[in-house]
């Protein structure tokens, strides 16, 4: 019998566990809610295929409006969280948040479904966020192959936003939106929001589960977990960002941080940050109606629509 059959390589309790044989268990987001129209709210979702290829998909949601609507609405484009290992759009934690976000807000909203690790290690979550995003682009000629984006969409109003490492991936795929700009033709990203956001801190330490997920890391000096390094920072391809922290969130520090360098770096735009008292990391995730979690929404919305 193999005495290595049980030996764990990384676990990330109470949501994610994987062993040295390279088997998977994952704890969360592993639900899967169809998409359908909110009895609530109102906003309609569908699942939508992004690539082939890669089998990249995404959950589509669109408010209650009228069919072209009088005027086009905000996109927002939304990365979840998980430590780049577990979560989905499609489980009824993400479907739900982005369900109250859409009808707060009142814009369209595409949840990417990008690849987990470590069966799908880094940057390929980084690549197939990007992949969104020029998919996205494709349609601002109104010809792409997604109605409720050719229809719907303000695609010189489009937001990037996520939470925990999904907020990692927003502000790198912004990064890379306004480096190579000239992929994403008809596209204008006006703002990030990176609620609880996975970086370094201060002290340059990086947390285990980003090498797990990223194995040809070298830690603390690669820009895409350590902004303050990044020699494109100045270039990110928007000029506002909002940044959520919460008083007991073990990234608190690393969010206040990122919104420290953004301040002192060249990028010539806005950032603004607020934080939850009392609360603790993607607190609004599991506990969506109380005060601090409806005031989170209201900030994310007002952000949005914003003029």
């Amino acid at each position: 019998m193999d005495s290595t059959k049980n030996d764990v390589a990384f676990e990330f309790l109470p949501y994610f566990r994987a062993y040295k044989d390279g088997r998977v268990e994952r704890f969360f987001g592993t639900d899967r809610v169809p998409p359908s129209t909110d009895s609530k709210t109102g906003v309609s979702s569908k699942d939508i295929l992004i690539s082939q290829e890669t089998a990249v998909s995404a959950r589509l949601f669109k408010p209650t409006t009228t069919n072209p609507p009088p005027q086009k609405l905000p996109l927002l484009i939304y990365f979840h969280g998980g430590a780049f290992c577990f979560g989905s759009p499609f489980c009824s934690t993400y479907h739900n948040h982005l369900t109250s976000l859409v009808a707060e807000a009142n814009v369209i909203a595409l949840s990417v479904d990008y690849r987990l690790a470590p069966e799908h290690p880094l940057p390929l979550a980084y690549e197939d966020s990007w992949a969104a995003l020029k998919w996205v682009a494709s349609h601002s000629g109104r010809q792409g192959p997604e109605p409720w984006l050719n229809d719907t969409a303000d695609f010189e109003r489009v937001f990037i936003a996520g939470d925990s490492a999904g907020a990692n991936i927003a502000h790198n795929t912004a990064v890379k939106a306004g480096v190579e700009a000239e992929e994403l033709v008809g596209l204008k990203v006006v703002g990030i929001c990176l609620v609880h956001p996975d970086f370094v801190g201060r002290e340059g330490n990086a947390h285990k589960s980003w090498f797990f997920a990223c194995p040809e890391t070298n830690g603390s000096g690669d820009p895409r977990i350590n902004p303050a390094v990044d020699l494109s920072l100045g270039r990110m391809g928007c000029r506002r960002v909002v940044v959520c922290v919460a008083e007991k969130d073990g990234m608190r520090e690393r969010g206040w941080f990122y919104y420290e360098t953004l301040k002192k770096c060249e990028w010539d735009g806005v950032v603004e940050i607020m934080e939850a008292k009392g609360e603790e990391h993607v607190f609004h995730l599991f506990d969506p109606t109380c005060e601090n979690a409806l005031a989170l929404l209201k900030k994310l919305a007002s952000f949005i629509n914003q003029e």
